[in-house]
């Protein structure tokens, strides 16, 4: 009786191999065919970069294939150096869309060194310090069938446990549009606010599948869903309920547009720094300008000026709440002491207050938001500052 070894992926490079998919179940989806804006197998190989895996090699049947290839770090099979070294390698058919999480799960499985996993004809995974005989396979055989009967003669094999949860496999073009739903669905997060999750979601995601066919870019989205914002800002100037309902309502396409930049960069793999700094930061901007609007627009309503302390109390409260939360974004030490703060962050900036500030606005009573956030804000803040001199300590 053989002892099962587990191996982590730190003891091996990781490899994704891409190859045709069996015949019969999946010849008819070209490689180019577009899901949510990208050709089929980028789609593939941007999230196993996505994903960790250290290469990405594409075993090229298609004329035209190559192309797609370009500007992503994946090679084609016939055009690489076969590895000498031990390998984590993930083979995964051309019709199959993956989530960059599925594949890393994938990627960091515990397996037996020199078995199989297999789970059908959708996915396989195999350690082996031999992968060049696994590429030399790949290369001979004409799709996945193929490559894994080669491979059971070689080596003994397991069934593989997936979260289906993770992939899709399409067989047919028709496929395209439910893979795009589904994909888009896997961008909603499960701990937004009830609001956010239910109702503006559903109007950024069908604005997000519709932009993710043109050029247009998450930082784009970010700037047209800040000027949007700051613009419903000016509106708070007035104690008129009409106005003040005005610019509410901008201040919620604010919102909703916000949440487009964020789900176009995760669906076309288009995520950098500085687009979650703009983000970050244009989202705070918004906020700075609704709450110093409402504070003059109050002072000119009451002819006084303890208005604009409370605005300019709120308004140094959030930029310093901002910045104390992006530091805590940015370590990666913070440690359990810490986590219930992370969670009450999570909480208190979830945008369904917006919501409040509509039904206040409907009477022209946006003020009451302006003090309520003068009082809330600054106590998170001290929070926060308390929580970070107690790490320091």
């Amino acid at each position: 009786m053989t002892t099962a070894v587990s191996v982590s992926v730190q003891s091996a490079e990781s490899l994704l191999l891409v190859v045709p998919p069996e015949p019969g179940t999946a010849t008819s989806v070209s490689p180019d065919v577009v899901v949510a804006g990208l050709p089929l197998l980028r789609r593939i190989v941007l999230a196993g970069s996505r994903a960790g895996f250290s290469h990405v090699l594409v075993q090229v049947s298609h004329e035209g294939a190559e192309r797609l290839l370009g500007g992503t770090a994946a090679s084609a099979l016939s055009s690489v150096r076969q590895p000498d070294a031990r390998r984590r390698i993930v083979i995964l058919p051309a019709n199959v869309v993956p989530q960059a999480r599925w594949l890393r799960a994938l990627r960091e499985t515990d397996v037996e060194p020199e078995r199989l996993y297999s789970d059908g004809q959708l996915t396989a995974v195999i350690d082996t310090h031999d992968p060049s005989m696994v590429l030399a396979a790949a290369a001979r055989c004409r799709d996945v069938g193929e490559l894994l009967a080669a491979l059971r003669v070689r080596f003994d094999e397991s069934k593989l446990d997936v979260d289906e949860t993770g992939r899709f496999p399409m067989t047919e073009p028709a496929d395209a549009r439910p893979a795009e739903a589904w994909l888009l669905r896997s961008l909603i997060k499960q701990r937004e606010g009830f609001m956010s999750r239910h109702f503006e979601r559903k109007i950024s995601l069908a604005i997000t599948r519709r932009l993710a066919m043109t050029r247009v870019t998450p930082n784009f989205m970010t700037v047209v869903s800040v000027l949007i914002g700051l613009a419903g800002a000016t509106f708070f100037l007035s104690s008129s309920p009409a106005y003040q309902l005005v610019g509410a309502l901008l201040f919620l396409a604010h919102s909703i547009l916000d949440g487009c930049d964020g789900e176009l960069a995760r669906l076309k793999f288009m995520e950098s720094p500085h687009g979650a700094i703009l983000d970050f930061w244009g989202d705070n901007v918004v906020h700075v300008g609704v709450f110093a609007c409402m504070a003059v627009g109050l002072s000119y309503a009451q002819d006084a000026t303890w208005p604009l302390a409370l605005g300019a109390i709120t308004v140094v409260a959030t930029l310093g709440t901002a910045t104390q939360s992006r530091a805590f974004m940015l370590d990666t030490t913070v440690g359990a002491d810490a986590a219930w703060i992370a969670r009450f962050a999570e909480a208190v900036s979830h945008r369904d207050f917006i919501y409040l500030v509509m039904a206040l606005s409907a009477f022209g009573r946006a003020y009451m938001f302006l003090i309520l956030a003068s009082i809330g804000t600054p106590i998170f803040f001290a929070l926060l500052l308390w929580v970070g001199a107690r790490r320091r300590a």
